[in-house]
């Protein structure tokens, strides 16, 4: 038991140190009026997904001793995995065990893995990258001036298009990957904009973090088994923690709390949306929250972020000015590609793909359009310039 605790306790100190030791400096020097050293400490990529797997095994093995491994370059392939290291989904040791001692990879297993890796490939550079051009112009604009009102929303609309393509993306390829190595992971996305809750959101939302959260802290805090006021802390404590997992930067803590306000009113049916019928009305509740939610985000500091929501609903600036220079950024391409993020964002290529899928056609055509997709994308990415996985950063 106390070389557990410790283990935990190591492994948070580490991730403290690389990732937030410089954060904590400066807001230290800014609230008491110091001016503490801060030291710069080069991040390794992808230190929260792998130091959160390290956890992972420690508490499942703690849990169910048949689950400690007894070869050590197993529990190094789990940890170092390469196609899912750096940027998730994050693959809980319980979730694996049994794969890293025996697993087999087929030619046909191999074959859908690729066409999974090329969906992904897909939906990283034909979607998720000319979102993030007009994000990252709207952004830059809204550093210098204030945004009109349909600027504002065409921001907070691309950068949610954007990191969802650009993570599930990533995930996708992660998935494709290790199908092609035999191991099978588990989806980290299901349609979240579909969702009719902030509560569903999450449950559809990066599901492998949101999936650690609950089983290594809600839980382990008493989840929802010890009265209201104790759940209403649990789900505080997650979010607050899930927004700090994101970054050292105060517009993900701002962002955590965000979402543990409507996580505890929905909990607290203070915005009842298990009472309300009307689907499309809890949609689009749940879209607004969670488009709002990506511009603090995405800002780069809370006073920028603060500046973008504002134009949110500067009516003001609802005119013909606003409205021309929401469409400057939208040429005919970008157009046609925010209608197909919009289209692929609910699950009609997926309905559509399980009505054909028994066709004696239906692989093989799909084969041959994962291939025209890699062509395409081979063209983007020779043409294109360098634009890293967003969550790469974390």
């Amino acid at each position: 038991m106390p070389l557990f605790v410790l283990l935990l306790i190591l492994d948070v100190i580490t991730l403290f140190l690389f990732k937030y030791i410089g954060f904590f400096t400066e807001s230290v020097n800014d609230f008491f009026g110091l001016s503490l050293p801060v030291p710069e400490i080069a991040l390794p990529i992808g230190i929260s997904f792998f130091t959160f797997q390290i956890m992972s095994y420690a508490i499942d093995a703690w849990r169910d001793h048949r689950l400690i491994q007894d070869r050590f370059s197993d529990l190094l392939l789990y940890i170092s995995f390469f196609p899912q290291l750096i940027a998730g989904p994050i693959v809980r040791y319980s979730d694996i065990a049994a794969q890293l001692k025996e697993r087999s990879a087929t030619p046909r297993e191999e074959a859908q893995g690729l066409r999974r890796f090329i969906i992904g490939l897909a939906k990283k550079v034909l979607i998720s990258n000319t979102m993030a051009v007009v994000a990252d112009a709207l952004f830059a604009q809204a550093a210098a001036e204030n945004l009109s009102m349909p600027e504002a929303w065409l921001a907070s609309a691309a950068y949610g298009f954007q990191i969802y393509y650009d993570f599930s993306g990533y995930s996708d390829m992660a998935i494709g990957m290790g199908h092609m190595f035999g191991f099978h992971f588990l989806e980290n996305f299901n349609y979240p904009y579909t969702a009719t809750s902030v509560s569903d959101f999450w449950r559809r939302w990066h599901i492998s973090l949101s999936t650690w959260f609950r089983e290594y802290v809600y839980i382990p805090l008493g989840g929802n088994r010890k009265g209201m006021g104790r759940t209403v802390l649990n789900l505080f404590i997650v979010f607050l923690l899930t927004g700090l997992w994101h970054g050292a930067n105060w517009t993900f803590l701002v962002w955590g709390l965000y979402y543990a306000f409507f996580m505890i009113a929905e909990r607290l049916q203070i915005i009842p949306t298990k009472k309300i019928r009307f689907q499309p009305l809890k949609w689009l509740y749940t879209v607004f929250v969670v488009f709002t939610g990506f511009i603090i985000f995405r800002a780069d500091n809370l006073s920028q972020g603060w500046g973008i929501l504002r134009s949110l609903f500067c009516f003001s600036t609802l005119d013909s000015v606003g409205f021309s220079g929401a469409l400057s950024h939208l040429d005919p391409y970008t157009l046609f590609i925010l209608f197909a993020a919009i289209l692929f964002s609910a699950p009609i290529a997926k309905k559509i793909w399980e009505k054909l899928r028994d066709k004696k056609y239906a692989e093989g055509l799909s084969y041959a359009g994962a291939v025209g997709l890699l062509a395409v994308c081979m063209i983007f990415l020779v043409t294109d310039s360098y634009n890293p996985f967003i969550y790469f950063n974390f």
